[in-house]
């Protein structure tokens, strides 16, 4: 007996989109187990760690400020996914637009805010865009793979953010920290609830979900990208150019990206550090994914990641939990998601082994 997986004749499109359902019950139930195994209250872990968070108005709106960045970094991945463009780089590019916006900031501190802000906003933009074209020419002109060019590109941009902190950049009334000066409060995104940390950067974020829509729904781009990843070999008939695609896909993700740094070092960080990011970047991609690389789904995915951030910390603080569970909900999210995915496209079949149950036959003594 011997088990295989046979392609479904059609996948099933309300199956597709209740998949992120499924892999989040699955995840709190393997979230129930470990608990237990832990020795904690299961009940008590997850009221710590997804209800107590948000019950405050200081807790909605850490909510919305943490999903900001997500929003932003996976619905520009969301665009090149779609035409199987690869970019796994986000966390450099968002590194990159926070040292371009930031820049701005520590150079012109005596701008007017109506000024600096979109002039830090453009600048990251452009930053994330550049960043993101060494990956995108390498493809289309070397045929390098996407995927490790983008990644091994984030080391070398954290490396970058490192030494302007600690050398040209330190803050010289910083106590020899490793950071920037504070930047001024025309450099800082204006807040939107009072009592809590919640900026202007999660309308800006609400904005670029919605222009995400109009490009993938409403026009002829969009809809190129998305001919080109679900046909690739009629996508070229049609005349519809891989490198452009390529260019489209990566370009669009190190923008959002880019954008997304700028509101972290203009907003809750307020000055450049080591590190500006949790590990947005790499996050965005499971929101891209649990997203099915709709923006509502993104936006909402947004959210779900990161109540698990802020999750993450209450379980530190009042479950004694190390740091990594919240890389373990979001491991498990992921891991149970694809899993949903396979069984959507195939199903599992028993099939008997060639010559099983036969009986062998009797053997035969030498011949003379």
């Amino acid at each position: 007996m011997r088990i295989a997986l046979e392609a479904r004749p059609e996948p099933s499109r309300l199956m597709a989109w209740a998949s992120p359902l499924l892999a989040a019950a699955a995840t709190l139930v393997a979230g129930f187990m470990l608990f237990s195994l832990l020795g904690k209250n299961p009940l008590d872990a997850f009221f710590v760690i997804f209800i107590e968070p948000v019950s405050t108005r200081y807790g909605v709106g850490e909510l919305l400020l943490k999903a900001s960045p997500l929003m932003l970094c996976a619905l520009g991945l969301a665009v090149g996914y779609r035409a199987n463009v690869w970019n796994i780089g986000a966390e450099g590019q968002l590194t990159i637009g926070a040292i371009c916006g930031g820049g701005l900031a520590l150079w012109l501190p005596q701008l007017n805010g109506a000024w600096l802000l979109p002039m830090m906003i453009v600048a990251g933009a452009a930053g994330g865009t550049a960043w993101a074209a060494i990956p995108a020419w390498l493809r289309t002109r070397c045929n390098a793979n996407e995927i490790l060019t983008s990644l091994m590109l984030v080391y070398v941009a954290t490396l970058g953010l490192s030494y302007l902190v600690q050398g040209p950049w330190r803050d010289p009334e910083g106590f020899n920290f490793p950071q920037s000066s504070m930047f001024g409060d025309n450099a800082l995104l204006p807040l939107l609830l009072t009592g809590t940390r919640l900026n202007v950067g999660f309308l800006l974020a609400l904005a670029v979900i919605a222009a995400g829509w109009l490009f993938t729904a409403r026009t002829l781009a969009g809809f190129r990208m998305r001919v080109a990843g679900l046909a690739p070999c009629a996508a070229s008939y049609a005349g519809i150019s891989a490198k452009r695609t390529v260019w489209i896909g990566m370009l669009v993700g190190g923008a959002t990206a880019g954008i997304a740094g700028v509101g972290e070092v203009a907003g809750p960080i307020g000055q450049l550090l080591p590190s500006v990011s949790p590990g947005y970047g790499f996050a965005a991609i499971i929101v891209a994914f649990v997203g099915r690389l709709h923006p509502l789904g993104i936006a909402l995915a947004s959210l779900l990641m990161s109540l698990l951030y802020l999750g993450g910390e209450a379980a530190q603080i009042g479950l004694g939990l190390p740091s990594a569970v919240t890389r373990m909900f979001q491991g498990m999210l992921l891991f149970f998601l694809l899993a949903a995915d396979v069984f959507i496209g195939y199903r599992l079949r028993f099939r008997r082994s060639p010559g099983a149950g036969a009986i062998p036959a009797p053997a035969q003594g030498p011949t003379r």
